[in-house]
């Protein structure tokens, strides 16, 4: 009896320790359903990590399968591209952190946080850059030399390592958070009246997407820590933001600003959810209701801009865009609305593409593309794609009032 104990004691910590490797072995099997977002976003968490599994740097790879002709296109432009690419960029492997991030939070589990101290915040160390200063994070590892660093790839992280420390009271992770508003900040100067840039080496244009988030992390900073110099920071880059890239129109935010005041017009979901989360946090702050009528205008507008109607074997449904992770960055601001005001509609419409992606869309591999309304074709499927599911499945089940 004895020796069989040990032998099961032997095969859980072999098994835990597999995990944390990054070698999850395959997940159980696949479950579906409303009510059921946990055992999804965990389900797409172990995949991910099997799958894209780098064991060699201890990464992630862009795409599985890899592809060797992968070319990214989100760096700025001229941005030299990373031949041979061994392993993501950054802003995919932060995509797995935040969805780990989220579940951690939602479920308290050890085993999150063993994987994120263990595997991904090790790896993620790779990445960053302290022979410029301020420290930051750089878009590819720094073992390849020098690359881009992105305000908003920072801020992203700067915002997981908020809510990694209000969910383990772990300091570290506040000073890493505070350390990120640092560089961010190193990137705010006095054109075109204030503004963070989006990338530290090309600095053409200030973005929503390096300044709403920018506005969370302030906010968030001020609620953590209540030194007021957070808050008037958080202030100030709302408003500039707001001033500067608000279509008021339709409340919808366009992408950006060149120093030569020309607006680029385009519109993603995630600079509108993040004004939408900053206006909810200033909101829940300052008592100022106006910041709370920002939101829902936003919000509303979004709804309007974005979703379409499709018919589907299992009915109409409202659909958000084949964004997969703008999307999800969506979801934090109309979940921060929803706790305030109650307003179901926008979230309610979340729940059900997500739902309708992972019963309808995924691959051979549970894999799934960029389009939530039908299979994909595309042979390579990205890591954020599918990293970001976790995050907006733990971000469902958490909000247990949803019928």
């Amino acid at each position: 009896m004895v020796g069989k104990k040990k032998i099961l004691i032997f095969i859980f910590v072999f098994t835990g320790l597999l995990f944390c490797a990054g070698n999850a072995g395959v997940p159980g099997k696949k479950v579906e359903g409303i009510g059921n977002e946990k055992q999804i976003a965990d389900f797409i968490l172990t995949n991910v990590i099997r799958l894209y599994d780098v064991p060699e740097h201890g990464l992630l790879s862009e795409t599985y399968p890899i592809n060797p002709d992968h070319k990214v296109n989100y760096l700025a432009e001229g941005s030299t591209q990373k031949q041979k690419q061994e392993v993501s960029f950054l802003w995919p492997y932060s995509g797995v952190i935040s969805g780990t991030v989220a579940l951690y939070a939602f479920t308290k589990e050890k085993k999150y946080l063993d994987l994120m101290e263990k595997r991904l915040l090790p790896g993620l160390e790779k990445y960053f850059d302290t022979s410029r200063h301020p420290g930051g994070y750089q878009s590819y590892p720094i073992f390849a030399g020098h690359s881009d660093r992105f305000y908003d790839d920072n801020v992203w992280l700067a915002l997981d390592f908020c809510t990694f420390y209000a969910n383990t009271q772990n300091k570290k992770y506040l000073d890493k958070a505070l350390e990120i508003y640092d560089f961010v900040y190193s990137g705010w100067d006095g054109n075109l009246g204030g503004g963070v840039y989006w990338c530290e080496q090309k600095k053409t244009s200030k973005n929503t997407c390096s300044n709403a988030p920018s506005a969370v992390l302030s906010a968030r900073l001020y609620q953590l820590t209540g030194d007021e110099k957070f808050l008037s920071r958080a202030v100030e880059t709302y408003l500039w933001t707001k001033n500067n890239l608000l279509d008021r129109s339709d409340f919808v935010y366009w992408d950006n600003v060149a120093l030569d005041g020309k607006i680029d017009k385009r519109k993603y979901t995630y600079n509108s959810g993040q004004m939408i989360e900053a206006g909810v946090l200033l909101y829940q702050i300052t008592g100022d209701r106006t910041y709370l009528t920002d939101a829902q205008k936003t919000a509303s507008g979004t709804y309007q801009y974005f979703t379409t109607v499709e018919s589907t074997a299992e009915g109409r449904i409202v659909f958000y865009p084949d964004t997969p992770w703008f999307n999800a960055i969506l979801f934090r601001g109309l979940k921060a609305l929803y706790i305030v005001d109650g307003n179901k509609k926008y979230i309610q419409s979340m729940l059900e593409n997500a739902h309708f992606a992972w019963s309808n869309t995924a691959d051979e591999h549970n894999l799934l593309g960029k389009d939530w309304r039908k299979k994909s074709t595309q042979p390579y499927k990205w890591l954020l794609d599918n990293a970001c599911m976790i995050e907006l499945f733990a971000g469902l089940g958490d909000i247990t009032k949803i019928k």
